[in-house]
């Protein structure tokens, strides 16, 4: 297993632990650089949604965006969350599909499939099921998922190709790809963009705007649109920035509004001829 998948799993490990001892999972600024408001995970969900839902699965969210919200989900459609955490947006998505949808929630770190297992008992949510397994690898047939969702977990694989390539493979003809994730735009000094990406994840990979829209369209998806839904600005990180010694009002002007949360729309095609399209 490369370094940069169990760095993800030990983090993603202690954060579900700290839930489980009545802590926050906290993985983004809250937690990288002491400040009280998370600019990144704050806020993503209503009241409503949240409404029913164990707290423990709110405390768990690790995510940017809201893409339960965002992904149009119909009644009796199967689902599936590539790297579901502590199972916020799975639950949420159960309520959308109703009792004829699915909802399946993949992810590789034990602690959090423990957590996401008592999260589902808890809320009596019965149409899910959390599979163990990595999102390069999804561990279900062609063909079979709606829609997949995903709440700021692709920037943290190795690698986005074989992603997005079992994404497409899975999805069935017609299928949507509707997921939240970090972006970048534009260029920057490596030295910065690792910095912020740093704070921004904890560990991320973010990729630059154009190239993940080359990368979905090499998959085989069309309609690719990405839609900014949070920008980050310097000041947001400047506690965190501060500390790795960067001088935050000089990066300023080549910081802001390069890195933002995006929700990112793709469909699979209704007929093709790519690998696993059409058995």
């Amino acid at each position: 297993m490369n370094s940069i998948t169990e760095v993800v799993k030990e983090k993603y490990g202690q954060a579900a632990l700290r839930v489980t001892t009545g802590g926050s999972a906290g993985c983004g600024a809250s937690a990288c650089c002491g400040t009280d408001v998370d600019p990144i995970t704050s806020d993503l969900y209503d009241e409503q949604q949240k409404s029913g839902l164990p707290a423990e699965a709110i405390l768990a969210s690790l995510g940017c965006g809201n893409p339960t919200a965002l992904a149009e989900l119909k009644a009796g459609e199967t689902v599936l969350d590539l790297g579901s955490g502590g199972g916020i947006d799975v639950l949420l998505s159960a309520k959308r599909v109703g009792p004829g949808g699915r909802v399946f929630g993949l992810d590789m770190t034990d602690e959090m499939l423990a957590l996401a297992r008592e999260n589902q008992a808890k809320s009596g949510i019965e149409n899910v099921q959390f599979l163990k397994g990595e999102i390069e690898n999804i561990p279900l047939p062609d063909n079979t998922v709606d829609v997949i969702i995903s709440n700021c977990v692709i920037n943290l694989s190795a690698d986005k190709d074989k992603v997005l390539k079992e994404a497409f493979r899975v999805l069935k003809p017609g299928g949507r790809f509707a997921v939240s994730d970090v972006v970048t735009n534009g260029e920057m000094p490596a030295e910065i963009r690792e910095k912020v990406l740093l704070w921004v994840g904890c560990i991320a990979g973010a990729l630059e705007e154009s190239d993940y829209r080359a990368k979905l369209t090499a998959a085989g998806f069309t309609n690719v649109g990405i839609e900014p839904t949070r920008i980050y600005r310097a000041s947001d990180a400047r506690t965190f920035l501060s500390g790795q010694g960067i001088d935050v009002d000089a990066i300023a002007p080549q910081v802001d509004g390069k890195f933002f949360s995006a929700f990112i729309r793709a469909t699979k095609p209704a007929s093709c001829c790519a690998p696993g399209c059409c058995e």
